[in-house]
This record gives structure tokens, sequence and C-alpha cells, in this order.
């Protein structure tokens, strides 16, 4: 989405929003990350105080795609911090979006990627390994499947059912 706003998008794909295949997240996230525009092919990931999935995930090559981690919210804890961001900017992930906490901000605002999340939290996740990876997630009033388009920027987070062009 090189220079292309998701304000641009959604008025090119008006149709698109009235069907329902282009979704625009509610504004609850924070923005973290060098990259503040990014785009890519989603991976769902649905935990609940605990990064053990999401860290492994971010293990693997990203390819320019990006995770989206239902973390059913949570604000008691963080489920992502600067190790596995560093991880996944070197590793090629062009994005994260969390619905939950992030920790160690400084370290990722330092990384060349885009992170969102709903807030930072200095306490560490549970380390037991549950969840559900490629799963349908329902975040920030949005359903998103696993392999849908993500495409983020200042204005917001729009979810696609194909990549878009404008």
């Amino acid at each position: 989405m090189a220079l292309v706003t998701t304000a641009e998008v959604c008025d090119a794909h008006s149709s698109l929003i009235v069907s329902g295949e282009l979704r625009v997240l509610e504004p609850i996230f924070q923005i973290y990350g060098r990259r503040q525009v990014f785009s890519g092919q989603v991976v769902t990931l649905k935990v609940f105080e605990d990064n053990v999935l999401v860290r492994a995930f971010l293990e693997e090559k990203g390819n320019g795609r990006v995770l989206v981690v239902d973390g059913g919210g949570s604000k008691r804890c963080a489920i992502l911090g600067g190790n596995p961001v560093v991880q996944a900017q070197n590793n090629g992930w062009a994005g994260i979006v969390v619905n939950g906490c992030i920790r160690d901000v400084d370290e990722i605002n330092g990384c060349d990627i885009g992170v969102r999340a709903l807030a930072s939290h200095p306490m560490k996740a549970n380390k037991k390994g549950t969840g559900e990876k490629q799963v349908p997630i329902t975040i920030a009033g949005t359903r998103i499947n696993d392999g849908e388009w993500l495409y983020a920027d200042t204005d917001g987070i729009l979810i696609s059912h194909t990549e878009l062009s404008v």
C-alpha cells in the first residue's frame, strides 16, 4: 500500500465496505514501532495472557505478513515484548496487531516494523503454550480470518477479503 492511505482505500472501495468485503477496525489501538504504514496477508492467533505461540510464530519467516493476535483484550500483562519484535523485524514480518498489551516500548519503537496494541504493561505473560493458531478471531468489532489482508496507517486499520489496489 505504498503511498496510499487507508482513507483513500475506503474512498476508492466504498462498495466493498457496504458488502462487508472491506472492514474498518474500531480505533482502539496505539501505534508503536518505526513503521507507521504497513500491510500484508494476515496470520491469526488467539491466546490469553500467554505469549509462547506469539513468540513461536515470530520465529518463522514472515514474508511480509502481519500477525494479528486476539489476546482477549487483556490489560493485565503484556503478551508481546521487545525481543520477539526484534526477531519479527529480522524475519521479515510487516507488522503485528495485538488485542492486548505490549512491553519494552522503547525497544519496539526502535524497530522497523509496524506494531499496534491496546496499551503497554510492565508484567510479562504466562508461558503455558495455550492458544489457537490460524482461526477466525474477532477484535475491535471486526471478524478477521487467517489469509485475509490488513492495511494500517495513522488513520486506522482495514481488513479485506482480498489484496486491494487503488
